[in-house]
């Protein structure tokens, strides 16, 4: 049976995905995501004024009281649902 990574392995082993990949991805041009570092941007006014239009998307709220005792909540529970969907070719 393999050896399971931990936490850190996993983490370190990780390559971030530069944002203007992920904007891309979902739709957003380049020239609309204002860069704070490699992997977080703001998404331009003028961005958000032109797909106002657009019908609406799907919202998923993700609530919680407490994280378990290994620390996963709101924002792991997040990150792992993004990747689902994403995984399944949803947006």
């Amino acid at each position: 049976m393999a050896e399971v990574k931990s936490d850190i392995e996993i983490a370190r082993g990780a390559r971030k995905k530069q944002i203007q990949e992920i904007g891309q991805k979902i739709g957003i041009p380049s020239e609309h995501l204002l860069p704070y570092g490699h992997d977080k941007a703001k998404i331009s006014a003028e961005f958000i004024k032109s797909v106002k239009g657009n019908k609406d998307g799907k919202l998923i709220l993700v609530t919680a009281i407490n994280p378990t005792p290994a620390g996963e909540g709101k924002t792991t529970t997040t990150v792992g649902l993004g990747d689902g969907l994403n995984r399944i070719g949803k947006k």
